[in-house]
Order: C-alpha cells, then structure tokens, then sequence
C-alpha cells in the first residue's frame, strides 16, 4: 500500500467534515418544530460571537434543546463506530461490534439500577445513571477478562465473544429483574434501555466529548497492531506485536467508551457494526484510515437515525435505538450471507 493512502487524508478530511458539519445543521432545523435555515444560522453565529438573538423562542429551542442534543447525537455515533471498527479489527469477525464483549449489557444493568432505585450522586457534576453504568462497564469488564484467562491464558478471540455472549444474557436477565421489582419506573427504564437522548444536556455533550477524544487517541495509536491482527494473532505476534497486551489495552478502551455511552443515551444497538462496514467500502480496512473515518461516519449515521426518530412520527418521538436496529438488522443479515457465500 501507498504511504500517501495508509493516513487518513486530507481531502478525506474536508469531505467528511463537510458531511457532517450539513448533518448537524440538517439536524438542527429539524425536528417536531421545523426552524428556518437563516434563523438557525443566525442564532449559532449570535452564541458563538455573544449576542442573544432577537427571536427568544427559537433561540431557546435551538440552544438549549437541539445544539446539546445533536451533540450527544454526533458524539455517541462516533464512538460506538469507532468501538465497532476497531473490534472488528481486533477479533476478525465481520459480525463483531463494540457489544460483543457484553460491556453494553453490564453498564445497562447499572443504569437501569440507577433508574429503578433512584441513585443520584448530588456531589457529583452527572447523574446517577452516568456513575453505575461507568462502573458497571468497568467490572463486566475485569469479570469478562477473568474468566476468559481462567479458560485461555491466551484470551483468544472465540472464548471472549463466547464468554461476552454469555454474560450479556445474564445482564439481560438481570435487568427483567430490576423491571419485575420495579413496576413504577419500568416506563423510565424500558424506553431507555431502547436508547434515547431526548433530554442530552451540555454537560453530557462536555463528558461524551472528553472521553471520545482521550479513547479516540489510544485507539489511533494502535492502529498498526490492529493492522496486524488482520494476517492472524500468530502472524502478528512473530512480527513483534504483544498480543495479550495489545488486547488488554484495547478491550478497556472500547468498554470505557461504550460505558460512557450507554450511561448517557441507553442501549443504541448495532451501529458499531453497520458504519464500519460502509466506511470500510469507502477508505479501506487500514485502520489507520478506519479509525477517523468511523468518527466521521458514525456521527453522521447517528445524526440521520436520530432525525428520522424525531420526525417519522412527529409530534411523537421513536426511540433511537429501535431506529438504530431496524437499520441494523438488515445489514446483520446481509453481512451473515455473504459471509457463508464467501466460505
């Protein structure tokens, strides 16, 4: 390969920056109240340079609204693309997103126990639901690891999506049984659990943000070995990559990253394996290229799903998630008999 194509360009740059920048415009006109592009545009450049706009309404819903929503939105999509692609990479299965590891199902469980018990941390700048899904992600994690060493010292590929298969099954088990000794919150807890970011403030815009940049970062900086994963962890480990090391790191940075996002949005299913496919089309299986143009690409995956939630069934609003993975299902299928057509 070309060194000038292993790097994520920059006329990729600008193009996928453009797409994306219409997105959020696109995004931000619309919704259960369609605003006017000029107005739109005027009250963004009034924030911005500091002078409230003259129309206090539209100013209220596009600041305090639509701006922190759609930038959950982006930031959301960019993250469980990059998971998906990234662990794509890692475990050779085109079916593998950033859920396969089962840490989705664990920090939906602590969110849900947050949801049905009240938890709240008031000393805390983020709720409850934030600070028991982090958690939860995390220990899902060190329980998924654990036990994978205890069957494979290795950590091969097959034992850690069987043992996340398994143990998102238990997670989900455990959320009925929140629901069951919860009747009264199980109106909160169900249409969460279909992921959902009505309601997305600047200060779950500010944490998606931080969290996505500082993972975005170690993810792109192993970039190479997960290239090298490409050719077989054997082939990998002979040219001198630390498999179990690389793993580990990568692992942890995919389940900070989905706990984050499901702590704030819910459950949004089958993202991480829908826009890697698309961009893989577009940019190539470098990682090096994947790794950004998921960060583009599944914000602007997200930002479509999340419009067509708002406005199919307006003034009524449909679950991100069930959008997410109707979407999902069918690229699911496809992607599966190709794979069989293709052994």
């Amino acid at each position: 390969m070309k060194a000038h194509k292993e790097s994520f360009r920059f006329r990729d740059l600008l193009l996928f920056g453009a797409a994306l920048i219409a997105a959020l415009i696109l995004c931000i006109c619309v919704g259960s109240v369609d605003l006017p592009l000029g107005e739109t545009l005027r009250v963004l450049w009034g924030a911005i340079i500091g002078k409230p706009a003259e129309d206090a309404l539209s100013s209220s819903i596009i600041l305090s609204s639509r701006v922190p929503r759609v930038l959950c939105v982006a930031f959301s999509g960019a993250a469980l693309s990059v998971c998906g692609g990234t662990m794509q990479g890692l475990l050779k299965n085109p079916l593998a997103d950033g859920t396969t590891l089962g840490v989705s199902s664990g920090a939906s469980l602590g969110a849900a126990l947050a949801i049905a018990f009240g938890i709240n941390f008031a000393s805390l700048p983020f709720a409850g639901t934030v600070v028991m899904a982090s958690v939860f992600a995390l220990v899902s994690l060190l329980i998924i690891l654990g036990l994978s060493s205890r069957l494979d010292n290795s950590l091969s590929t097959n034992t850690i999506i069987l043992i996340g298969v398994i143990f998102s099954m238990f997670a989900s088990s455990g959320i009925s049984v929140v629901i069951t000794f919860s009747p009264e919150r199980i109106q909160n807890i169900t249409f969460w659990t279909m992921g959902s970011l009505n309601g997305a403030s600047y200060q779950n815009a500010i944490l998606l943000g931080s969290v996505l940049v500082i993972c975005a970062i170690i993810l792109r900086c192993h970039a190479r070995e997960l290239n090298a994963f490409a050719v077989g962890e054997e082939n990998a480990r002979n040219i001198g990559v630390n498999v179990k090391r690389t793993k580990l790191m990568v692992l942890i940075t995919v389940s900070v990253l989905i706990g984050v996002c499901v702590s704030v949005g819910g459950t949004i299913g089958f993202v991480g394996l829908v826009t890697p496919h698309m961009l893989r089309m577009l940019v190539g299986p470098n990682q090096k290229r994947l790794i950004p143009a998921c960060l583009f690409g599944g914000a602007i995956f997200l930002l479509l799903a999340d419009l067509a939630a708002r406005v199919i069934f307006r003034p009524q609003e449909l679950p991100i998630g069930v959008v997410t993975s109707i979407i999902g299902a069918v690229v699911f299928v496809v992607i599966f008999c190709n794979a069989r057509k293709g052994r």
